[in-house]
């Protein structure tokens, strides 16, 4: 039973020696982080100060295109323009774009960051720069940027040089619909052109121009399959009258002037052909209809793609202002650093609690020499400080 209240004694004891403590020491407790505040706060007058210069913009919107509707109706051809697409936060990805390595190049190169900062490497600068920026995505979906800087009026065009930056990134790069499916049908229709010219290159082996095909196809193809047989019943004609006639007779020389007249029809009918078809091509000359229509749905494809290019690039075209600045960065008029209230605040806060646990650090160390077995501790842990110092 004694045993429990000498407990309590014995902790009421040690309260009342903390408080002793620092009663005793009470002028250092409060002198000593009073004079380090006042210190603090000389100094942060020294301080160069520094400013913030800020500006918000509202980041590009993934919207409806005009062409959406028509993706709808080429099926399969136009889910492959829209599987690319689609971005379910740009806010996160502009962000990215701007702490990026090509940006922060563009704008170590465009204000010589290297001799502003005294860097010799580019990593280096990037990580300065990085310090000073700060880029945040707000609640509202602005996109904010503050930099950092001595000079106000240079830390307003570093801020607003971000978002020219971004620009110009965007230019580089398809991330709207838009840009993905102007890509996409880009490298079809280039794809569809080399079929053309090689479907339009076989079927002009049959003998029809690209003119006459283009103005009345159908009947360019009857045309030229009508002359083809007169041309092949006339010279079956002339081989037979060989038999018996005179090369020099008037009905022989006919039926020649006539073969002439109707290969010059067929030279005609194809402008672009300064000879008759060759026997190769005439050995070609019975698949004309299979040719044509291999013509026939490559143009159309790439009709196709050329509409569905001219219509992501008109969306494009409208999307080219996505990036809408709200509050352009201005050269600040205060200065954002250094807090000079809270600097010295800082200051006399941690100094007040360093030297508390310095008092009582202190007693403690007091109270233990008086104590034989305590003392005989601190002389061992002294003698192994010592020795680990070299000291011994």
């Amino acid at each position: 039973m004694t045993d429990q209240v000498q407990i309590p004694e014995d902790d009421e004891i040690s309260l009342l020696d903390l408080l002793q403590t620092i009663v005793d020491n009470l002028r250092l407790l409060v002198l000593g982080p009073l004079a380090v505040g006042i210190a603090a706060l000389g100094i942060s007058f020294l301080i160069p100060p520094t400013y913030t210069a800020k500006t918000q913009f509202l980041p590009p919107q993934q919207q409806q295109s005009a062409a959406a509707g028509l993706l709808q109706s080429l099926g399969s051809l136009g889910g492959l323009a829209g599987a690319a697409a689609g971005i379910k936060n740009p806010a996160d990805q502009y962000t990215a774009y701007m702490k990026s390595n090509a940006v922060e190049d563009a704008l170590i190169e465009r204000f010589k960051l290297l001799e502003r900062y005294e860097m010799k490497l580019k990593l280096d600068t990037r990580k300065e720069l990085e310090q000073r920026t700060v880029i945040r995505i707000g609640k509202d979906g602005l996109i904010s940027v503050e930099f950092d800087d001595k000079d106000p009026k240079f830390a307003a065009e570093v801020a607003n040089a971000y978002v020219e930056e971004l620009r110009n990134v965007l230019g580089r790069l398809a991330v709207t619909e838009a840009q993905q499916r102007r890509l996409f049908f880009e490298k079809q229709l280039i794809q569809a052109k080399n079929n053309l010219t090689e479907a339009e290159r076989a079927l002009k082996a049959t003998g029809i121009s690209d003119s006459v095909l283009k103005s009345s196809p159908a009947s360019a193809v009857a045309a030229v399959a009508s002359i083809k047989a007169q041309i092949t019943a006339q010279e079956v004609k002339i081989g037979a009258m060989r038999s018996y006639l005179a090369e020099t007779a008037p009905d022989f020389k006919l039926a020649m002037s006539e073969l002439a007249n109707l290969r010059a029809q067929l030279i005609r009918q194809d402008t672009a052909q300064t000879e008759a078809p060759s026997a190769s091509d005439r050995a070609g000359q019975g698949d004309y209809i299979s040719r044509y229509r291999d013509f026939k749905y490559h143009e159309s494809l790439f009709e196709l793609f050329t509409k569905q290019l001219e219509i992501a690039r008109v969306d494009e075209a409208r999307e080219g202002a996505l990036i809408q600045v709200l509050d352009a960065a201005q050269p600040p008029e205060r200065k954002s650093k250094p807090k000079k209230a809270q600097i010295a605040i800082i200051a006399t806060l941690a100094t007040g609690f360093a030297l508390l646990l310095f008092v009582f650090i202190r007693q403690a160390l007091r109270n233990g020499a008086k104590d034989d077995e305590t003392a005989g501790k601190l002389a061992q842990l002294n003698a192994s400080w010592r020795k680990a110092l070299g000291k011994a």
